[in-house]
């Protein structure tokens, strides 16, 4: 179930807090590979580390990978974000093989400019507002606990991943709202600097669209939809969500065992039949 892209973006992150999916990350980082991997922001979550420190095994055994990745030959650029934001006085020096920068310019396979920013400086109450969106940071952490409690008990119960905060965040009106004139307001951004497409993060939203012409996209974030965004080698960009990935590859390496005994009940000649037509 490995791959290699020519890139992969990660963002939002948040290791340091108990709603990080670590352990998914971790799995993801081990099967895939790229030529270029950015890290677009909220990998580290200062604000809460502020308020309580709380660092598992995993959330190292993350940064070691990354780490690891960058030693073995994978350009790893780190664009800080809100939560990272001290990373920020860094920006234009490399620690480990890793650059940090305010933002990036990537260019894809077929020839696209992207602008690469974590996407906070667009959003006016992280600008202008700041002790609300502490408040809303901590309701925030208070649903994704929710999330993880519901998300133990589907697990006992044999069903797959599903993000509660993700679906309430989507269901409210003012929610969908802002993250549609966040969408617009990045691509605008791209435009007017002359990019053709924007990769950011912020808002937890995985998307890959067409904004009036400008490549829109988000990576998602790895305390709700466990998501990344990909370039392809030819230049195309998806979203891939590693939860339904690892599901298809466990469904895929469980057909083989059932394939021949199904084959064994053709017959000799209704199995020429069925080949026929691609043999021509």
């Amino acid at each position: 179930m490995s791959h290699r892209y020519r890139t992969i973006w990660l963002s939002d992150v948040h290791l340091g807090t108990s709603g990080c999916q670590a352990g998914f990350l971790l799995d993801f980082l081990k099967h895939n590979d790229a030529d270029t991997l950015y890290l677009v922001g909220d990998i580290i979550d200062g604000w809460q580390l502020k308020k309580s420190w709380y660092w598992k095994q995993a959330h190292n055994d993350v940064v070691q990978k990354v780490l690891r990745k960058a030693r073995k030959g994978t350009q790893v650029v780190y664009v800080p974000g809100n939560h990272d934001e001290a990373a920020r006085q860094y920006a234009g020096l490399d620690f480990g093989g890793i650059a940090i920068r305010s933002e990036a310019e990537h260019r894809t396979a077929d020839g696209k400019r992207l602008l690469i920013i974590h996407g906070d400086e667009f959003d006016g109450v992280i600008q202008h507002v700041k002790w609300l969106a502490y408040v809303g940071d901590s309701l925030y952490t208070l649903i994704l606990g929710l999330n993880r409690h519901y998300n133990w008990l589907r697990h006992k119960l044999g069903r797959p991943y599903w993000s509660l905060s993700q679906y309430l965040k989507h269901k409210v009106k003012n929610a969908v709202n802002f993250i549609s004139d966040f969408e617009h307001i990045l691509a605008a951004e791209a435009r007017r600097r002359g990019f053709d497409g924007v990769i950011c993060g912020h808002i937890h939203k995985p998307e890959v669209k067409d904004i009036d012409g400008i490549v829109y996209g988000n990576c998602g974030d790895w305390v709700e939809s466990l998501s990344a965004l990909v370039e392809h080698h030819d230049g195309r960009l998806e979203v891939v969500y590693w939860t339904q990935l690892a599901a298809h590859a466990a469904d895929m390496q469980s057909q083989p065992a059932t394939r021949p005994a199904a084959a064994d009940t053709l017959a000799p000649q209704a199995a020429q039949q069925e080949t026929a037509p691609c043999a021509s």
